[in-house]
C-alpha cells in the first residue's frame, strides 16, 4: 500500500514538472516572438531598473545619461537573461524526466539545448530579431550551469543525509 502511495506521488510530481516545463517553453517562445523594438524596450527598462538599484543618484541623471547607461548594459542583460531562462528550462526538464543518474542530467541538458536551437530558428522569422549560434551556446551553457548547481546541491544533500545517519544517537 505504501509503495502505491509513493508511486502515485512520484507520478504526480512528474506531471507537475511537465506542465511547468510546457508553460516555461511558452514563456520563452513569447519572449522570442517580441519584435526587435519591443525586446529593446524591455531590455532598456531592465537596464534603468538596474541603474536605479546600483546608483543612488540615478534618478538625478539626465534622460540621456540614463538611456546611455541602459544601452551600455543591454548586451550583458540580454545574455544573462538567455542563460537564466535556459537554466530554469533545464531544471524543469530534469524534474520532468523519469531517468536516473547521468542520463537524466544529459537528457535535461539536451532538451534545453535542442529547444535553444528551435528558439533561435524561430527568431529568424521575427521582425527586428535574428537567430544566433552564439545565443544557442549561451543558452546551452546556462542550462549546463543550472544543472551543475543542481548536481552540487543534490550531492551536498546526499552527503549530509549520510553523515546524519552515521552519527551516534545520544541519550
Amino acid at each position: 500500500m505504501e509503495a502505491d502511495v509513493k508511486a502515485e506521488k512520484k507520478k504526480t510530481v512528474f506531471i507537475i514538472f511537465r506542465i511547468l516545463l510546457i508553460l516555461w517553453m511558452i514563456v520563452i517562445f513569447l519572449f522570442s516572438a517580441a519584435d526587435g523594438n519591443e525586446s529593446s524596450e524591455t531590455s532598456g527598462w531592465v537596464g534603468r531598473m538596474i541603474g536605479s538599484f546600483l546608483h543612488s543618484d540615478f534618478e538625478e541623471w539626465t534622460e540621456e545619461e540614463q538611456k546611455a547607461y541602459a544601452q551600455k548594459i543591454e548586451y550583458p542583460i540580454r545574455k544573462a537573461a538567455h542563460a537564466t531562462e535556459y537554466a530554469v528550462l533545464a531544471l524543469l526538464f530534469f524534474g520532468a524526466i523519469d531517468l536516473k543518474g547521468r542520463k537524466r542530467y544529459l537528457c535535461a541538458w539536451a532538451g534545453a539545448a535542442l529547444y535553444a536551437c528551435t528558439d533561435e530558428l524561430h527568431q529568424l522569422f521575427v521582425p527586428g530579431r535574428a537567430g544566433s549560434v552564439i545565443d544557442v551556446c549561451i543558452d546551452s551553457s546556462g542550462a549546463l550551469v543550472g544543472l551543475l548547481i543542481l548536481w552540487g546541491i543534490l550531492s551536498l544533500r546526499r552527503r549530509l543525509r549520510a553523515k546524519s545517519s552515521e552519527a551516534p544517537v545520544s541519550s
